[in-house]
């Protein structure tokens, strides 16, 4: 192999509300689900965030878990070490066409877009429908053993 040796199955990327579920006591299941991702792809730097997703994290600590905004850039600047697809014009452009051919939200499109972008081979999201494919991406539901 070249390069790391790393393939996309080594690499995974997270939606917002894996992230989001790290950080909510209510959720105890999920809350252990997602730590347990985290700790598995994001101590080696295999997870893959977009800033799209960086952004609707720290706002959603602020807005639903009241965390103020100073320790709330605090906790979302620790995800800023790992790896980061931008959010710029080309992403928006596809997620647009995404979002009109298969019927997702644009912010959906723009999650997916970007994880194809990374090269990931697994999307983790709660927000989309589990084993659903966008080429060579699935996604995931890290969630639905418990439904």
């Amino acid at each position: 192999m070249g390069g790391s040796g790393m393939t996309s199955g080594d690499r995974c990327f997270l939606d917002t509300n894996v992230l989001l579920y790290a950080f909510d006591d209510t959720q105890p299941t999920k809350q252990a689900i997602a730590r347990k991702l985290i700790e598995r792809f994001g101590r080696e730097r295999r997870a893959v965030l977009s800033t799209q997703v960086l952004i609707e994290l720290f706002h959603n600590l602020v807005r639903k878990f009241k965390v103020a905004a100073p320790t709330a850039s605090l906790m979302t600047a620790a995800f800023c070490e790992w790896p980061v697809i931008d959010s710029d014009n080309a992403l928006v452009l596809k997620a647009m066409a995404r979002a009109s051919e298969n019927g997702l939200s644009i912010w959906d499109a723009m999650v997916v877009e970007a994880a194809i972008r990374s090269g990931v081979g697994t999307l983790y999201s709660e927000d989309m429908q589990h084993g659903q494919r966008f080429g060579d991406l699935v996604l995931l539901n890290p969630f639905t053993a418990l439904a």
